[in-house]
C-alpha cells in the first residue's frame, strides 16, 4: 500500500491546502497522473502520483489545509488492500485561482501566423494573438502590433494581482531564508558569443519560423553539459552535500505582474536544443498562468536566470534552498573585445554564479563557468 502525502513544493512550503480531487476510489493511477489540485503560495498547483495502482481511500477533504507530508490518500499497488470507502464531498460552486488565471491570461495554444518576437512578447504579457490584427506582410502579426494590443489591454484584475502577491510572499521567505542560511561567493566571466550566434544563424536557416532556437537554449545546455562534468554543483546541502543523479535546471520565468516561478526542465542534460525549444515554449506562458505541476516545482537540482534581450549586463542570484548554486546570464551586448593582440566589437555575454561556500569553493565554480565558456565556443557540440 502506498502512502500519497501531500508534497513539498519548494523550502519555504509548510503546508497546503486541498483544493480538489481529480480521482474518487477506486480510479486506477499510473506515474505522472493529476490527482489533486492543492492551494499554494505559489498558487494553485496539480499534484502527480509517482506509483501506479488503485485508488483504495481518500484521507483528506476538499478544503482542508493540512502539513507537508501529511497522508493524504492510500493507493493499493498490489501488494496490499484495504477496504475502499466512499470518497469525499467535493465543494460546491468553489472558484478556484487557475479559473481566475484563465479568464485573465488566455492560453497561447492556437498556431497564428506572427514573428518569433512578437509571440514572445505576445506570450510574457499575457496577450491572446487571437484577439490581435496583423499589418505584417500577407497579414502577419508583428511585434508593433503586440506592442499596440498591450497598451490597449485593461488593467490586469485584482484576483490576478493576489495571486501573483502571494507568489512574491513565498520567493521572499526563501531568499531571506538563504540570505541568512548560505555563504554565498560569487564569481563572473565574459564569454564571446561570436561562434554561437553565427552557428545560430545557419541552424535557423534549416528551420522554419515556429523551429527556430534562441540563444537561451544554447545557455541551457551549455550549463547542463558543464554540470555533468562539475556535479558538486548539482546538488543539495542537507545535512552536508548530497549530488542529485538528474539535471534538473530551475528556469526562472518572470510574472506578468511581478515576481517568478521556476519550473524546472527535466533531464536537461539529455535534452536536444529543440526539445529544450518546445520545452519553453510550452512551460513559459503555463508558468505565467499558474498552470505548473507539483514536479515542476518541487524536482529542480539547480537555477538558472536570464535576462534576454536588453542592456543589463550581469545578474547576480541569490541560491534557492537547499540548492547550492544560481547560474546567471545576461543580455547579449556588443562590447569591445581583444584577441591575438587585435581589438574589435564582439556579442558578449557575462556569465555569473552564485554559490553555496558550505558545499564548493572558487576552484570548483571557476571550473564550471570555463566549461560553459568552452560549449558555448563550439555550438555544434551542443
Amino acid at each position: 500500500m502506498v502512502e500519497f502525502t501531500m508534497p513539498s513544493l519548494g523550502a519555504d512550503m509548510e503546508a497546503g491546502k486541498l483544493c480538489e480531487w481529480m480521482v474518487k476510489p477506486g480510479d486506477k493511477v499510473k506515474r505522472g497522473d493529476i490527482i489533486a489540485m492543492v492551494d499554494t503560495q505559489k498558487g494553485l498547483i496539480d499534484i502527480e502520483v509517482f506509483d501506479e495502482g488503485i485508488v483504495e481511500k481518500i484521507l483528506i477533504k476538499e478544503g482542508e489545509k493540512v502539513p507537508v507530508g501529511t497522508v493524504m490518500a492510500l493507493i493499493n499497488d498490489g501488494k496490499a488492500a484495504i477496504p475502499a470507502v466512499e470518497p469525499t464531498q467535493p465543494i460546491v460552486n468553489k472558484i478556484t485561482e487557475e479559473k481566475i488565471i484563465e479568464k485573465f491570461i488566455p492560453d497561447q495554444t492556437v498556431h497564428i501566423k506572427a514573428s518569433p518576437l512578437a509571440k514572445r512578447i505576445a506570450a510574457e504579457n499575457g496577450i491572446d494573438l487571437q484577439t490581435v490584427t496583423g499589418t505584417g506582410e500577407a497579414g502577419a502579426i508583428t511585434k508593433e502590433d503586440v506592442e499596440k494590443a498591450i497598451s490597449q489591454k485593461s488593467p490586469v484584475s485584482e484576483e490576478v494581482i493576489q495571486v501573483t502577491e502571494k507568489v512574491r510572499i513565498a520567493v521572499a521567505a526563501a531568499m531571506s531564508k538563504s540570505n541568512r542560511e548560505i555563504p554565498h561567493y560569487y564569481l563572473a566571466t565574459k564569454v564571446d558569443m561570436s561562434n554561437a550566434l553565427n552557428w545560430l544563424n545557419e541552424a535557423n536557416k534549416q528551420r522554419t519560423v515556429k523551429q527556430r532556437l534562441l540563444p537561451v537554449v544554447l545557455m541551457i545546455k551549455s550549463l547542463a553539459k558543464a554540470l555533468v562534468e562539475v556535479p558538486d554543483l548539482n546538488a543539495y546541502w542537507e545535512n552536508g552535500l548530497q549530488k542529485k543523479t538528474d539535471i534538473n535546471i530551475g528556469f526562472a520565468v518572470s510574472l506578468r505582474t511581478g515576481g517568478v516561478m521556476v519550473p524546472a526542465i527535466h533531464n536537461t542534460e539529455k535534452m536536444t536544443l529543440d526539445e529544450l525549444m518546445t520545452t519553453l515554449n510550452d512551460m513559459i506562458p503555463r508558468a505565467r498562468a499558474m498552470k505548473l505541476r507539483s514536479s515542476e516545482l518541487s524536482d529542480s537540482t539547480v537555477t538558472m536566470t536570464s535576462l534576454g534581450e536588453g542592456s543589463t549586463e550581469l545578474v547576480f542570484g541569490v541560491i534557492y534552498p537547499p540548492q547550492v548554486a544560481l547560474i546567471g546570464f545576461g543580455s547579449i551586448t556588443q562590447q569591445p573585445w581583444a584577441e591575438k593582440e587585435m581589438l574589435g566589437v564582439r556579442p558578449v555575454l557575462n556569465v555569473t554564479l552564485a554559490a553555496d561556500h558550505r558545499a564548493t569553493d572558487g576552484a570548483t565554480g571557476g571550473r564550471l563557468l570555463t566549461l560553459i565558456n568552452q560549449y558555448l565556443q563550439k555550438p555544434e557540440l551542443l
